[in-house]
């Protein structure tokens, strides 16, 4: 059988994308410089075209804030579970801008409410910039801590994930600070890494690696504490609002599903396998087989994580990483997360040398938030799951070089979580 040898072209390439000599750190700091400034003028143009409180599309500025902010309206006014009755909600929106803006429903748990309670103290657009300052202050803390003090500010704000959030007025920020800092405090503060995580508990669908994950670690502490941070947040929220919340959020709780079964939220918006299927035409049954497919692949990438590499550095980073690929319902904004495997992965490789694809990567997952749904709705590609899923791969790789280098045995990690948050 005659064999076809590479042409130089094409070596040359594959060495261009694999070794990536180009993507010296002086260019990523200029590109990420070049990023935000664009990033900060758009936005700023944006915003000087709007009219009204709404923008050039007849959206409220902040866009899925008004979901917070009008839940903290009729919350305050002793009517939380009207929250989840649509047609009451639509009108409190529509009655914020003076017009119907389109309605956004709110399809978080009543535990959100409590998070969401005193953003209607202030008007809307205060709130919106308290909103997105604090939240946006505990997301570049816990970057921060990940990715070490001696890369900067810079790549932390220059983030395209930030704009996609700022932009939505959505909770990015607080998601990310909340499961990054939680990974960040598994070793030296078990009990409150597990408070962290049961205050994500308002966003399930970015949980459900977790149990199995803090499982396979041994991390016994960690679970109790999550298990009776959720249970004390449920009956605080019941207290607060009273148990007709929680009745009326069960009732809605089938438009969650048809977000997904009938596209109420446009596919390419939607950043998972579950969503790829569907923008390739799929149908429903393969999309959900191939979602618990990815789901699964995912959870056992930390199970031999685990057994390889018990409790090493790359744990958090695998975590936040195949969080992302379990979600059959993830956004755009959702994609803040991914500033704790990016922040990880760039900091190893600096202190041990970048590996074949890791320098790639990292840029496409870098630029992924800003242009997946472009690129989705445009030329109908769903990127996403791929990006996310070689960035997983990677981070797997690194977590598991010492297990390798040893023949298996157990010896130190290759890198423990920053000391400092």
């Amino acid at each position: 059988m005659t064999q076809v040898a590479a042409t130089p072209n094409s070596s040359r390439l594959v060495t261009a994308l694999s070794e990536a000599p180009w993507l010296t750190r002086e260019r990523a700091r200029a590109y990420a410089g070049i990023f935000l400034v664009m990033s900060l003028a758009g936005l700023a143009v944006w915003v000087a075209l709007s009219s009204g409180g709404l923008d050039r599309l007849g959206k409220p500025l902040g866009a899925d804030f008004i979901i917070f902010w009008t839940g903290s309206s009729m919350a305050l006014s002793g009517h939380g579970a009207q929250v989840y009755d649509v047609a009451v909600h639509h009108a409190a929106q529509s009655r914020l801008f003076h017009r119907d803006v389109g309605y956004f429903p709110f399809l978080y748990p009543p535990i959100y409410l409590l998070v969401c309670l005193p953003l209607a103290l202030m008007p809307y657009f205060v709130a919106l910039a308290a909103w997105l300052a604090v939240t946006g202050l505990a997301y570049w803390r816990v970057a921060r801590a990940w990715l070490g003090e001696r890369f900067g500010l810079l790549p932390i704000v220059a983030f395209p994930a930030v704009l996609v959030n700022v932009g939505h007025g959505q909770n990015g920020f607080l998601t990310t600070a909340l499961f990054g800092g939680a990974t960040l405090l598994l070793n030296r503060r078990p009990i409150v890494a597990g408070i962290l995580f049961g205050c994500m508990a308002y966003k399930p669908q970015l949980g459900l690696v977790i149990p199995l994950a803090l499982m396979a670690a041994g991390r016994w502490k960690t679970i109790a504490a999550a298990a009776a941070t959720v249970l004390v947040l449920a009956g605080l929220s019941v207290a607060v609002f009273g148990p007709d919340t929680w009745r009326a959020f069960l009732a809605i709780s089938p438009l969650a599903r048809a977000v997904l079964d009938q596209g109420l939220v446009a596919y390419p918006k939607l950043q998972s396998a579950f969503a790829a299927v569907r923008l390739l035409h799929g149908g429903l049954g393969l999309a959900y087989g191939i979602q618990i497919a990815v789901t699964l692949a995912a959870c056992a990438g930390l199970v031999l994580l685990q057994r390889r590499s018990f409790r090493g550095g790359a744990e958090g980073p695998a975590m936040v990483t195949a969080a992302l690929l379990a979600s059959p319902y993830l956004l755009d904004y959702d994609l803040v997360l991914l500033a704790i495997p990016l922040a990880w992965m760039a900091r190893e490789g600096v202190r041990t040398g970048f590996r074949p694809w890791e320098k790639v990567t990292l840029l496409a997952a870098f630029v992924l938030p800003i242009a997946s749904r472009s690129i989705a709705s445009s030329l109908g590609l769903p990127l996403a799951p791929l990006v996310i899923g070689a960035l997983y791969v990677l981070v797997l790789r690194r977590g598991l070089e010492p297990a390798q280098a040893s023949g298996g045995r157990p010896v130190r990690p290759l890198s423990g979580a920053p000391e400092t948050l």
